[in-house]
């Protein structure tokens, strides 16, 4: 059974009950989190699903509206001191079994137990939340991640749980030891630094200074150098006093 549990009025918090559900869900799985239109099938019948989804809950989120305390309809009581209204059941529910209760208000002002039943006089004490929909990402992610505190299980399916401590970043640039090669020449990111050269097919030059493979010829006009596989032989020649500079650069 789901973990959390959302309870509201309809007409009074279901939209916001709505959007608390969904954004919950994205973070711990769909299964978690019981909203009434959403989790009871057709067909079903939702008294005996809504007390068996109280009862095993580990947390009830309390959507409070602005009207929450006001009578349907003009002359009547309060919905919260019917003892039928479904939102006052289901709350005592939760108290009876144990669960943690949220109060969760939306846009609706604080309350004390002067304004509750006696049944449900102890929500009062129960620390509360907001949520404002001008604020809805920051609220939405603190009650996200009250829960993950509250209940482990959570914890471990939180889509926005942080990596533990020393554990390398999903971040390629930031892992040690990574080696990416291509065509035969690899470079080592993190802690360690230099080339790795894995199945050369021909001269590499890996680092400071000229590569010489096979016949080099070398020279300023005046003698040329020619070097083959560590033998060195010189040949000097002279061409009319030109040397082997052109326009005063180096070709």
């Amino acid at each position: 059974m789901s973990i959390v549990f959302v309870n509201y009025r309809t007409g009074d918090g279901d939209a916001v009950a709505a959007l608390l559900e969904h954004e919950l869900s994205g973070r711990f799985g769909t299964d978690q989190v019981f909203r009434a239109s959403k989790s009871i099938a057709p067909g079903s019948r939702f008294p005996q699903q809504l007390i068996t989804a109280v009862r095993r809950c580990h947390v009830l989120l309390a959507v409070i509206g602005r009207h929450w305390f006001e009578p349907r309809k003009p002359g009547e009581q309060p919905a919260i001191e019917d003892p039928a209204d479904w939102t006052r059941r289901e709350i005592i529910e939760a108290f009876e079994s144990g669960a943690v209760v949220i109060p969760i208000l939306a846009d609706s002002p604080r309350f004390d137990a002067s304004q509750l039943p006696t049944e449900l006089a102890e929500l009062a004490d129960c620390h509360y939340r907001r949520l404002d929909m001008r604020n809805s990402y920051a609220d939405l992610a603190r009650i996200g991640d009250d829960l993950a505190e509250l209940v482990p299980a959570l914890a471990k399916l939180d889509s926005r749980r942080k990596e533990p401590e020393g554990r390398p970043a999903k971040d390629g640039r930031e892992r040690v030891g990574r080696l990416r090669m291509r065509d035969g020449v690899g470079a080592v990111g993190g802690d360690l630094s230099g080339t790795v050269i894995n199945s050369p097919r021909g001269p590499i030059h890996t680092g400071s200074g000229n590569l010489n493979s096979g016949p080099q010829f070398s020279g300023d006009g005046m003698g040329v150098q020619y070097l083959d596989g560590g033998d060195v032989r010189d040949s000097r020649q002279q061409f009319g006093g030109v040397s082997g500079r052109e326009g005063g650069r180096d070709r």
